[in-house]
């Protein structure tokens, strides 16, 4: 817990008064899961996905995702070589540990795709030959929701690649105050230091499977699926991949909170974020008002949740 505790300190120092949104971002580290932010432009995303970066002293790397870039700016190409007289592979800047997809939306979607092999495979393949991508390997992508002009909305193929989708949001009007005082010294980034290292991050995930998840608790994140897919306002419900995320990201909640197996509260607090990016609504309902989050809720809320002396005994 030393180091969750050393890493959750760095981010709250850069992302002043968003506890909630850190222990997110902490949980689909831990998850080992790719991670999309949908918010507006300022709001430290970019700063985050460094911080994060700097505390496991991995290598950060950016894309400016625009129409025109190509998915060979994405994951390199072959070269010739003149003076040599032979071919070489110039690597993308996929190849890192921390990637930021900035405003992913607004590539085509061939250069989006182009991600789809290294978020779920961690290779890409560069003129038929496959080339292996080092772990930890995290996607923060993030897209604007206010602008739609110019953008090219995420296929579900993709979106349910990512791990966990939600927002940071404004701060309220302390911490920002706090925010100004502290960017008029210096720039917080400088501020925190590595807290461990890239095997360590590594040997956190692997501890996050590990983490004990009952029958009980296996029942409850099944039934939560079979709930997004057969609710009378959703069209398409959470994927397989998408139950196996939940259970990953519950046992992330559960190590967070120093405990070695999963409760149903863990599930609770994941299954927003796993869900929100991937239940599209019913065409009917949506005319009707209905929204995403409001599916989410009554989802939740329908679905019986297993109780504490169904499996706390087997645990403790």
């Amino acid at each position: 817990m030393d180091k969750i505790d050393s890493l959750r300190s760095n981010l709250n120092r850069v992302i002043l008064g968003k506890s909630d949104v850190i222990n997110k971002v902490i949980a689909g580290i831990l998850a080992s899961g790719h991670i999309l932010l949908e918010d507006v432009p300022g709001t430290g995303k970019t700063t985050l996905a460094k911080a994060v970066a700097k505390s496991f002293d991995m290598d950060f790397k950016r894309i400016q995702f625009t129409p025109d870039i190509l998915p060979s700016d994405i994951t390199g190409m072959t070269i010739y070589d003149l003076e040599k007289k032979s071919f070489s592979v110039r690597f993308g800047p996929v190849f890192t540990n921390i990637l930021l997809a900035d405003e992913i939306n607004r590539a085509t979607p061939k250069a989006q795709s182009a991600l789809l092999e290294a978020m779920s495979e961690y290779s890409v393949t560069i003129d038929g030959t496959k080339y292996m991508i080092e772990k930890p390997f995290i996607v923060f992508a993030t897209e604007n929701p206010i602008e739609y002009e110019g953008t090219f909305p995420l296929p579900e193929a993709q979106l349910d690649r990512f791990l966990m989708k939600f927002s940071i949001g404004y701060p309220d009007k302390e911490s920002e105050k706090k925010i100004l005082q502290v960017e008029k010294i210096s720039d917080p980034l400088d501020e925190i230091t590595t807290v461990a290292t890239k095997v360590d991050l590594i040997d956190l995930q692997e501890n996050t499977k590990r983490i004990f998840v009952h029958p009980k608790i296996i029942e409850y994140i099944v039934e939560l699926s079979n709930a997004s897919r057969s609710h009378r306002d959703v069209y398409l419900g959470l994927s397989p991949r998408a139950t196996i995320y939940l259970m990953r990201v519950s046992q992330a909640y559960a190590n967070l909170d120093n405990r070695n197996f999963v409760i149903p509260d863990d599930v609770k607090s994941a299954f927003p974020d796993i869900a929100n990016h991937r239940l599209i609504i019913k065409a009917d309902s949506k005319l009707r008002g209905v929204k995403v989050d409001e599916v989410i809720e009554d989802i939740v809320k329908n679905v019986k949740v297993p109780k504490d002396t169904d499996f706390k005994d087997e645990v403790s």
